[in-house]
């Protein structure tokens, strides 16, 4: 059955609801391909929308927050909206590890060569325990530069304490009220939380690494005086501290609402239900679950009026009828799991959901 379907030009004011019920940091977190950047997007332009001061952010490597606002992103914060206060940025991994404590070069610049040491080819590599990571891009030029030099790139974990450490310089940033984060895939999201551990870890092998070399530890190729080895572990302690000061953030319910996003598959569900388990031993709190590409009607699942949307054709056609079926399966199963938090449905949309008019829909499910 064929169906014509007419692009959203326009979306009448009075059908969609403008701000947000939100808290200061929302960070919208699950599997890759659910949906976090638009429903990031759709939450910080209705909070703009409301005259709330707001920054987008993105941590996801695999940047697609401009194509969703339309706009050029720059990496760092910037406002994108002359009549609405509202403010983006995708971070870069590779450019953050290059600023402030961190290099390209040895991944923590500055700090005596303290990233040699660390490094996957250093006497202490691997100790991000990301081993794994270093060596599981193909070949290239890139490894051969590797192969040839050991000790050339970011250490492994340094894109991630990069771009928590500029997350903890925007929440202290004065100019906005609410920070709303596109967070990398489950897997980018978990190493953020889990770096002040690894840094104890590293300070404590540090430690014991000198003790054991003594005297010896000048003659190093990566090392200096004991001054130098002194101010690596004050740079890392303040390191350590920072980023503790953000996960504390992340810890306040008060101040902080994690949301996964997930779709209505049981693969899905599972992944989500994996990633609120994690979040809760880290005590992340998780207020809302969104479940995006939902075969029901918009009237269904959110107060938005028009006549615009096109529904899936549950009544004549097969294949939709089979989908509903699975995604019922699913949304039963995501209801079950998530009780107790609450669980938001976004439609499935005729038109790629991008641009201010679908985003301020979306927005209205999010409500």
């Amino acid at each position: 059955m064929d169906l014509e379907v007419e692009a959203v030009e326009e979306i009448d004011e009075t059908a969609v609801p403008t701000g947000v019920d939100a808290a200061d940091y929302v960070l919208y977190g699950g599997k890759g391909g659910v949906g976090k950047t638009t429903m990031a997007a759709a939450t910080a332009l209705a909070s703009a929308r409301d005259g709330t001061a707001t920054l987008v952010v993105s941590t996801d490597p695999a940047h697609s927050l401009s194509d969703t606002l339309e706009t050029t992103i720059p990496a760092d914060p910037e406002r994108i909206r002359e009549d609405v206060p509202l403010y983006a940025a995708e971070i870069d991994p590779e450019e953050a590890v290059g600023d402030g404590p961190f290099d390209a070069e040895g991944g923590l610049g500055g700090m005596g060569g303290l990233g040699q040491l660390l490094g996957g080819g250093g006497p202490m590599g691997g100790m991000s325990g990301q081993g794994e990571q270093a060596g599981s891009a193909g070949p290239g030029a890139e490894d051969d530069a590797t192969a040839a030099d050991p000790l050339a790139g970011p250490m492994p974990g340094m894109d991630e304490a990069a771009a928590m450490r500029l997350l903890l310089e925007y929440m202290d940033d004065e100019r906005f009220d609410r920070v709303i984060v596109d967070t990398a895939p489950t897997g980018h999201t978990l190493r953020l939380l889990e770096l002040p551990e690894l840094l104890d870890s590293m300070m404590g092998r540090l430690l014991k690494l000198r003790q054991r070399l003594s005297g010896l530890f000048d003659s190093l190729p990566f090392g200096g005086g004991d001054d130098d080895q002194g101010a690596d572990m004050e740079d890392l302690e303040v390191l350590r501290e920072r980023i503790e000061r953000l996960r504390a953030v992340l810890r306040d319910p008060a101040k902080t609402d994690f949301r996964i996003v997930m779709v209505p598959e049981e693969l899905s569900v599972m992944e989500s239900q994996r990633l609120l388990d994690r979040l809760d031993s880290f005590g992340v709190p998780v207020e809302t679950v969104v479940v995006n590409r939902v075969m029901q009607d918009l009237a269904d699942v959110a107060d938005v009026e028009g006549d615009w949307f096109v529904s899936p054709d549950l009544d004549d056609c097969e294949f939709c009828q089979r989908r509903w079926q699975v995604q019922q399966n699913a949304l039963t199963e995501a209801q079950d799991l998530f009780r107790g938090h609450d669980v938001k449905r976004v439609p499935l949309f005729a038109d790629e959901v991008r641009g201010e008019n679908l985003l301020r829909v979306v927005a209205a499910c999010l409500d």
